[in-house]
């Protein structure tokens, strides 16, 4: 019988807010037709906002080493291509010239990623993007007073990397605009509150539509939150999902897959013990919830929680078949920079998934973060995967796109590994930072 991992949700972690992770994460993949209209609004459905008491498992401490760099021929990424399409017509068309394709079509070599819209407004950082019928599109968004001006319903700049904000597009996506730039969740009272409000760090919001109701995942140092609504604009207060957060053995043991490892170029010292959080992603298929995780570092790996989605977060337990996947190569030779390190562009953390559902297969976006590429710099090493069920099960075995990293080689830049995959009707856009400070979209068309 698997083995379970208990662990004590202390003060003390309870206070992180900035944890060290580089996440900057991916958005909301519901396949949608384009005659699919709004859902109609119905009861909101509120959950509880206590955090639940965890029980203490015995302390592990294992010997921790760097993992063995594993020999595979580095590859460069092919680099879609740069030179964006004309400004397409209002509507959802292929470019000129060229045939719309699938998540199938990439992984089996039939297709391509094109970059259509260099910029659509969307500062850096995730968006999670849904269609909403027509030409409307809505993304969520972590913004804060430095990026985009951003307030808190108490009227009070908020602070970066900052709250969850909605976006709107007319125009078929091409263009957002944030027509409020004030936080999308109410605070308890006035003045907003950094515990109990989270409002500086309401970050990396994924959302997903079910027919019924909205569902939406957001990070607040390490520990992730759910939250519901009936309409995507009025949500109910946060849940804890439990068993997500960052911590030390004073506070529990942890599974090997939640070990925080060491780092050729990171000192120990600066490191937690375990984790199982950061920025999530999310799918709900009939009944079921799943929320993915960030599990451990160097080496990171690929996670979930799951439950009855009308159970809310006090539903979920972890996934059967943690981990999922994770960053099996190591760091790689610690002087190879650029696409040459291509093959170890996931070491030090996985996180972000966005998770679209294509025949057979559920497919994965997620990033990838190497970590520093030298000692007396952060992380500058980014760049987006690609992965799939092996067959129509969430909780069961995943491959990796033999091709990864996608889109753009190492270094990449903050953003890329936060990609967002929407599909309306026979098109397939990635949302994802195509500059540094520049977030546009790419489209699937067939070779």
């Amino acid at each position: 019988m698997r083995l379970k991992w208990m662990r004590l949700f202390g003060l003390a972690g309870w206070l992180v807010t900035a944890v060290a992770l580089s996440a900057c994460a991916a958005p909301q993949t519901d396949v949608v037709v384009v005659t699919e209209t709004p859902m109609e609004n119905g009861q909101l459905s509120m959950v509880n906002s206590q955090l639940p008491t965890v029980t203490a498992a015995v302390t592990v401490a294992p010997t921790m080493t760097v993992p063995p760099t594993l020999a595979r021929p580095a590859t460069a990424t092919p680099v879609p291509t740069v030179t964006p399409s004309p400004t397409p017509q209002i509507g959802f068309y292929a470019p000129p010239g060229r045939q719309f394709a699938t998540l199938e079509d990439f992984w089996n070599g039939r297709a391509e990623w094109l970059l259509e819209i260099p910029d659509t407004g969307l500062p850096i950082g995730e968006s999670d993007t849904v269609y909403r019928g027509d030409n409307e599109l809505w993304s969520y968004l972590h913004a804060s007073d430095p990026s985009a001006g951003v307030v808190d319903q108490c009227g009070d700049p908020v602070a970066f990397p900052g709250c969850t904000t909605l976006w709107k597009s007319y125009d078929a996506g091409q263009t957002f605009t944030l027509e409020e730039p004030v936080c999308l969740f109410e605070c308890a009272s006035c003045p907003c509150e950094h515990i109990q409000d989270q409002v500086d760090q309401q970050q990396y919001p994924r959302v997903f539509f079910a027919p019924d109701e909205a569902y939406l995942v957001y990070e607040f140092g390490a520990y992730n939150y759910l939250r519901t609504s009936s309409d995507g604009v009025n949500w109910s207060d946060k849940t804890h999902i439990d068993g997500t957060w960052i911590w030390t053995y004073p506070y529990g043991g942890c599974a090997p897959y939640e070990l925080i490892g060491l780092h050729p170029n990171i000192y120990a010292s600066q490191e937690w013990d375990c984790l199982a959080g950061g920025p999530p992603g999310i799918y709900v298929e009939g009944d079921m919830l799943y929320v993915f995780v960030g599990l451990g570092k160097a080496p990171g790996h690929m996670g979930c929680y799951k439950g009855n989605r009308f159970a809310g977060a006090a539903g979920m337990v972890e996934c059967e078949n943690n981990p999922l996947f994770g960053a099996e190569l190591g760091y790689g030779p610690t002087d190879l920079l650029g696409a040459e390190a291509n093959p170890y562009f996931e070491f030090r953390t996985i996180s972000s998934a966005d998770v679209v559902r294509v025949g057979d297969h559920y497919y994965m976006t997620y990033e990838g973060v190497r970590g520093p590429s030298d000692p007396a710099v952060v992380d500058d090493q980014f760049a987006l995967g690609l992965a799939r069920s092996v067959a129509l099960e969430i909780d069961g075995r995943w491959e990796k796109y033999p091709g990864n990293p996608i889109i753009m080689d190492l270094p990449g830049n903050v953003g890329v590994g936060h990609a967002d995959i929407i599909i309306i009707g026979d098109a397939t856009y990635l949302y994802t930072a195509t500059a540094e400070g520049t977030r546009g979209r790419y489209v699937l068309v067939q070779k």
